[in-house]
């Protein structure tokens, strides 16, 4: 059972509440696959596989271990190769080397433990990441020898490898390597651009390791070839004491640094800006990031090409191929890699919930950050709250389940700006163009009567269709429509409690499209009102708006969710595969989506939409107030 806990706090409510199904019917492990969830594509933080506070000592002066180059970054790089060589006399297949930040990792760092019948464990904090020995190196057993390849980046400490016997689950350490850092670790990394709560405001976040009692943060910026002008920034940080529980508070605790936002205001529209952020240390010396460049939203209502990409639950990936991540965010870099290289048809992003998947390991955020930077340092990178980024017992959490490792939204609501009135409440609007979106947060109270539902509905209310006619709801949790297998067994194809307390609105106020993730393929939907398909057509919808599309995008990295073998007649379109959306605003009245896999960067299914304003008006159904003559 000590491993079944481990998958239902890894995959949800969902999960857990199949289990409990099957456990009553008595069919658990029959068939089904159940048991072993890791079997069905369902995988745990790995590195929650790492039983570190069980780490001995068991150092052998015939052991060693060694990292080159010793100092890193000498040309500015903030990411850059490491080559361990390591050579251990009694080799074994479950040998591992990980990867420690700061590089001191012994007792002395530990915080103490109350319970005097407990002791210090020598080792109380997780790596950063892992290999096992004879990655690469399939001769490991019989010479003991290996060379491994680690890709590191700047997080504000040093690092040093260790190698380890006895697998994951009982380590003992062999050696530990020479310390490497790079040339200036507290440099400001990692860039990320969101929409400010104006449309002409960008914002631009990053993270660095200078406190505001050290160095004043800054952005430099200036219209293309124009002389730069600075904006103050913002710093903030959290404590281990700000993170509701375990990993987050215990093993896989690491200090987050510094977290700076600037906000760039009265922008002019469609223009080129170039940035870089600074700090300017007590002594007069400033500290600047290399060069970056985005360009400014367009004017609302703004009649011109406008292209978004939508996804959830993408996850990190290791490039320098360690199995930190293995089959557990398998097409998280195919994704981001395909957008990246089609960067320039791209001009704002929306990641729906499930982001870095961190689950309580803080060091992962920044390998996120690192990951998605070509992206988000170019274009408004805009996040939604996932269950793995809130859900905490007891925390004001509307699932009262672990998903997030104890971090209860605090990494999330501090690495990533958006426009909220409280990011503790991630639910906000924000226009793009001809675009007004709506982005709900499933991780708290959406219901009627709720403190949400009043929002969703003012911001859904707010919109003028005549200048921005693509109205779009997302959301993490489904709370619309999805043929997944255990939504499937509950036999409500939602979350409970979703459509039921939604569909009012998304009817009475036309929403075009509703978006969603958590659920880990893609799926599309019929145009839907009051439950029913109200469009048989397939690939083009025009004239009066006669229902909302629902469409689940939550493929773009982690392991895949299964369909249901119900056949349910909304569904239009299915695919077990990781892939991304994008929708493409040609003019007010012409609108294409399409769905695009990792793997390839084609699209596997698209619609459009055409439209005019007077059909935004009709009368459908009953979605318009009864009228009368004046007497």
């Amino acid at each position: 059972m000590k491993n079944a806990n481990f998958n239902i706090s890894a995959i949800g409510p969902r999960m857990e509440k199949s289990l409990m199904l099957f456990v009553l019917l008595g069919f658990v492990g029959f068939g089904l696959g159940l048991v072993s969830a890791d079997n069905d594509g369902f995988g745990v933080q790995p590195l929650s596989k790492i039983a570190i506070h069980k780490a001995t000592l068991a150092l052998n002066d015939s052991s060693s271990i060694n990292a080159s180059p010793s100092l890193l970054g000498l040309k500015g790089e903030d990411t850059q190769l490491v080559m361990v060589d390591l050579v251990n006399p009694e080799p074994s297949t479950d040998d591992w080397v990980g990867v420690f930040s700061p590089a001191n990792f012994n007792s002395a760092t530990c915080p103490p433990v109350d319970d005097p019948k407990e002791q210090t464990p020598y080792i109380c904090s997780a790596p950063i990441k892992y290999m096992f020995a004879n990655n690469y190196n399939s001769q490991y057993t019989k010479t003991g020898k290996a060379s491994l390849k680690f890709q590191l980046i700047n997080q504000r400490a040093d690092f040093s490898f260790a190698l380890f016997s006895g697998g994951l689950s009982n380590p003992k350490l062999v050696a530990v390597s020479n310390s490497i850092s790079f040339v200036n670790p507290k440099a400001p990394v990692y860039p990320r651009l969101a929409q400010g709560k104006s449309w002409d405001e960008m914002t631009v976040t990053w993270t660095s390791g200078y406190d505001i009692n050290e160095a004043v943060p800054f952005v430099e910026w200036s219209m293309k070839g124009q002389f730069p002008v600075r904006s103050p920034a913002g710093t903030l940080t959290f404590t281990r004491n700000s993170m509701c529980g375990s990993p987050a508070r215990t093993v896989g605790w690491r200090d987050p640094g510094f977290i700076h936002t600037s906000f760039l205001k009265n922008l002019w529209p469609n223009t080129v800006y170039t940035y870089r952020m600074g700090h300017i240390l007590s002594d007069g010396l400033i500290i600047r990031s290399k060069l970056y460049s985005f360009k400014s939203s367009p004017y609302p209502g703004q009649d011109s090409l406008q292209r978004v990409i939508i996804f959830g639950d993408l996850g990190k990936g290791e490039r320098d191929g360690s199995n930190e991540y293995s089959n557990y965010q398998p097409g998280s870099l195919n994704t981001t890699d395909q957008l990246i290289k089609d960067l320039d048809n791209i001009d704002i992003v929306f990641h729906i919930g499930d982001t870095s998947y961190a689950n309580g390991y803080i060091s992962q955020w920044d390998q996120f950050t690192s990951q998605v930077e070509p992206i988000a340092s170019t274009v408004p990178y805009m996040t939604g709250s996932g269950n793995h980024e809130r859900d905490w017992p007891n925390t004001g959490s509307f699932y009262n389940h672990m998903d997030s490792g104890g971090e209860c939204g605090v990494l999330a609501e501090t690495m990533f700006y958006v426009p909220a009135e409280n990011r503790a409440k991630f639910w906000y609007s924000t226009d793009y163009g001809m675009f007004h979106f709506c982005i709900a947060d499933t991780e708290h109270d959406w219901r009627e009567g709720s403190e949400q539902y009043k929002f969703i509905e003012n911001c859904l209310a707010s919109v003028d269709r005549q200048k921005q006619p693509w109205l779009i709801f997302a959301a993490h949790r489904v709370l619309g429509y999805s043929s997944d297998y255990y939504y499937g067994l509950e036999g409500s194809f939602e979350e409970p409690m979703g459509r039921e307390s939604m569909q009012k609105l998304w009817q009475k106020y036309k929403v075009d499209i509703a978006f969603y993730g958590h659920v880990h393929n893609y799926e599309r939907s019929c145009p839907i009102y009051q439950n029913q398909c109200v469009n048989s057509e397939r690939s083009h919808y025009s004239g009066p708006l006669s229902g909302t599309i629902h469409i689940v995008v939550g493929g773009a990295g982690s392991h895949l969710s299964q369909f249901s073998q119900v056949t349910t007649k909304w569904s239009i379109y299915r695919d077990y595969d990781h892939g991304f959306g994008k929708l493409t605003a040609f003019n007010h009245s012409s609108l294409l989506f399409e769905y695009k896999k990792s793997r390839d960067g084609n699209v596997y299914d698209s619609f459009t939409i055409s439209r005019d304003y007077r059909d935004v008006l009709a009368c459908v159904h009953d979605g318009c107030e009864a009228t009368t003559l004046a007497t």
